[in-house]
């Protein structure tokens, strides 16, 4: 995406927020173990902002200052560093590549923090999300406060920037778009490899390294969250991330893994027989959370509410779950009391963008919002069955999730996880083609 983008998101945060300096750091690094830090990567936010991918670095906005309103500090070059660890972004790129107004080191953020905040009535931040940060910032206030008296300003509050900052990233881009569909063609080709590698004696983490081999080949891209991959009753588990078992004959095996590019995610979910081919019980279960799954579809579409999809594909489960046996009561009843959440626990979906669960509030008022066109949002009906005396054994230790990620469009939506096959049939032939 081009710099006028990310000043355009400036410009219509600092309208938003009418007074007062923004204060928004990126996040640091995170240490593995001994001298080891883990991959990094910059907080959602900050990069929303900035587009400014580097650690120890805080972005400062004050609308209508005269020599400048977008301010970066950042890590100065360091030739002797960058010998170990690689180039800096450096100051004289953070203006001419980012489009800073003006750029200093991070090294002087202590001492010219208190100087940017005088005369400001307040500091928007993200109190709460980084402590050290925090203190260093509360720290800097105090030291303005105590320039009261010789008749410096200072801030009377602080106010919370997540609500005016994740408004503008609910609603997705034509560029932001662009790279959500790169993600999810990426993820979808992620998947096919999976599904079309399966066999019996396989282990997880063997097709967890299909999955993640399309990620890396495709541009080293790296996965929007750790990828889970499910072999029978495994799928029972929602966040199971061991990925070590051995995937058996006659088993499920459930996929949930996606591609982040340019710090955008995909989200993809797929559940297929580990030997080609669905038993008549994995069969009806699967067809089930299928019909589930295309109730939830049709229910996106500008004016209806965040929550419809999740109606329409908890009133298609119950009623499956009612035909098979596994709940004993009327339709209604079930919906009401919620029977089917010993099997189905969670929601049908979530919003999706720079985090694979994005920023935005779901209900407005006390009431669940209304669907937008540009929104991006996850569909992924389940069922989860345990392996209880109750239950019939042709069904117990089956999981079975299908998801994908989908756009809210003026006329309706769009699947932009669409390249990989969701009916029993295509891919009991696509795995045959493998």
């Amino acid at each position: 995406m081009t710099t006028s983008i990310y000043a355009r998101r400036r410009q219509d945060l600092m309208q938003l927020m009418v007074e007062g300096a923004a204060v928004i750091p990126t996040a640091a690094l995170s240490r593995r173990n001994g001298d080891i830090d883990h991959p990094y990567r910059p907080d959602s936010d900050f990069y929303y902002l900035t587009h400014f991918p580097e650690p120890e670095a805080v972005a400062i906005l004050i609308p209508n200052r005269k020599e400048g309103e977008f301010l970066l500090f950042c890590r100065s070059s360091d030739p002797e560093k960058e010998k170990w660890d690689g180039p800096r972004i450096g100051l004289t790129r953070a203006l001419d590549h980012f489009g800073a107004d003006q750029a200093f080191p991070i090294d002087e953020l202590e001492d010219r923090l208190p100087q940017l905040l005088e005369n400001q009535k307040k500091v928007h931040c993200f109190l709460g999300r980084y402590p050290d940060f925090d203190a260093r910032l509360i720290s800097a206030i105090n030291q303005v406060k105590g320039k009261i008296r010789s008749g410096t300003g200072a801030p009377s509050g602080l106010a919370d920037l997540g609500y005016l900052v994740h408004e503008l990233r609910l609603f997705k881009q034509p560029a932001e778009v662009k790279l959500m569909r790169k993600a999810a063609k990426i993820s979808a080709e992620a998947h096919l490899r999976a599904i079309k590698t399966c066999k019996p004696g396989m282990t997880e983490y063997q097709l967890q390294a299909e999955v993640e081999y399309v990620f890396r080949n495709r541009g080293g891209l790296p996965s929007s969250y750790p990828p889970i991959v499910a072999g029978g009753a495994n799928a029972c588990t929602l966040h199971y991330i061991d990925n070590k078992d051995t995937l058996r004959d006659g088993e499920l095996v459930l996929i949930d893994a996606g591609a982040e590019v340019d710090c955008y995610a995909s989200d993809i979910t797929r559940t297929f027989p580990v030997n080609g081919y669905f038993s008549p019980a994995q069969r009806q279960l699967y067809d089930l959370v299928l019909a589930a799954h295309k109730a939830a579809v049709k229910a996106i579409k500008p004016g209806n509410h965040w929550n419809d999809p999740h109606v329409a594909a908890t009133r298609v489960l119950a009623a499956g779950l009612i035909d098979l046996g596994l709940i004993d009561s009327p339709l209604e009843i079930a919906l009401e009391e919620e029977h089917y959440r010993r099997f189905y626990m969670h929601r049908t979906g979530h919003w999706l963008g720079m985090d694979v669960h994005d920023v935005g509030n779901y209900k407005v008022d006390g009431q669940w919002r209304v669907l937008e066109p540009g929104m991006v949002m996850t569909v992924e009906p389940g069922l989860y069955i345990p392996d209880e005396d109750d239950i019939e054994p042709c069904y117990r230790g089956i999981g079975i999730r299908i998801e994908d990620d989908l756009l809210v469009t003026a006329r309706g939506s769009e699947i932009l996880s669409k390249g990989v096959p969701r009916k029993a049939d295509a891919i009991e032939a696509l795995m045959a083609s493998g």
